[in-house]
């Protein structure tokens, strides 16, 4: 099955628009483990047989894993996803981008090593440097656009020809990037104004939106913005305030419970 269609069986079997970040600390990691990467592993399965249920995609970034050391770790992570939690989309978040060759081998690393769904990927050196991860049929290519990060607006609200610079990324994806393979955009919840600009040039494309939870974005601006005429279009992520809801040995609980939560709030905005 391909990534827009799981995504959409995911969305609809487990009724969510929740995607859970993966992103580990070993110095966060609950006081009863111990700090070593086959933690690190037994931690971010525990979090995934908890939360399955509830999520429309899980996405781990691969910052955390290679910085310990933990690739091995991460593909064992994914696997074990794919056999608990097939229903649900694989997003390696690793914000490549480069060209030519090197383009291809990150995307052969993002979907034959990591076996991911999808993968986040940069465009600022232009359409060349996405079309290796294009070439993979079904698989997901997700565009930074609008990202959440404070200093986002360096580059990204700079105007040429007359709008923004994450204006005309929206529009490439949907007049260029889209018709050559499986397409989406990050937008942060923090910029809702932004978010909901993206909505109206790119349609039902589906969009990754990071920054509720520790980040600060609103849910209700959030869904107001993003979603689509049906309700649904997005991927809004959390990581860290479902990871980190316990750091005690009722840590996969807590996440459970913190990541009920967050996906009733989402629903809620939905339907209000």
């Amino acid at each position: 099955m391909t990534f827009l269609n799981l995504l959409k069986a995911a969305q609809v079997q487990n009724e969510s628009m929740l995607c859970v970040g993966l992103d580990p600390d070993m110095a966060k990691l609950p006081a009863h483990l111990p700090k070593n990467r086959e933690a690190v592993f037994d931690f971010c399965a525990s979090i995934v047989d908890f939360t399955a249920d509830l999520v429309c995609s899980f996405k781990p970034q691969i910052a955390y894993f290679a910085a310990m050391g933990a690739e091995a770790e991460l593909e064992r992570l994914v696997r074990h996803i794919r056999d608990v939690a097939p229903q649900v989309p694989v997003i390696l978040d690793a914000k490549r981008g480069d060209i030519g060759s090197t383009a291809e081998q990150y995307a052969v690393e993002a979907f034959e090593r990591y076996g991911a769904d999808a993968v986040t990927v940069n465009p600022y050196l232009g359409t060349d440097s996405l079309e290796p991860f294009l070439a993979h049929t079904g698989k997901g290519v997700i565009v930074l656009c609008r990202t959440s990060n404070p200093g986002s607006g360096d580059l990204q609200m700079l105007t040429t020809d007359g709008r923004p610079m994450y204006q005309h990324v929206a529009h490439m994806a949907t007049d260029q990037w889209s018709k050559m393979g499986e397409v989406a955009l990050v937008v942060g919840a923090t910029y809702p104004a932004e978010l909901a600009t993206v909505r109206g040039i790119v349609g039902d494309m589906p969009l990754l939106v990071p920054g509720i939870g520790a980040q600060g974005g609103d849910v209700v601006a959030t869904v107001n913005a993003g979603a689509t005429a049906n309700g649904t279009g997005m991927m809004i992520n959390s990581s860290r305030a479902i990871l980190y809801a316990s750091s005690g040995d009722d840590f996969a609980h807590a996440a459970r419970k913190v990541a009920i939560a967050t996906r009733d709030e989402i629903s809620q905005a939905v339907n209000t």
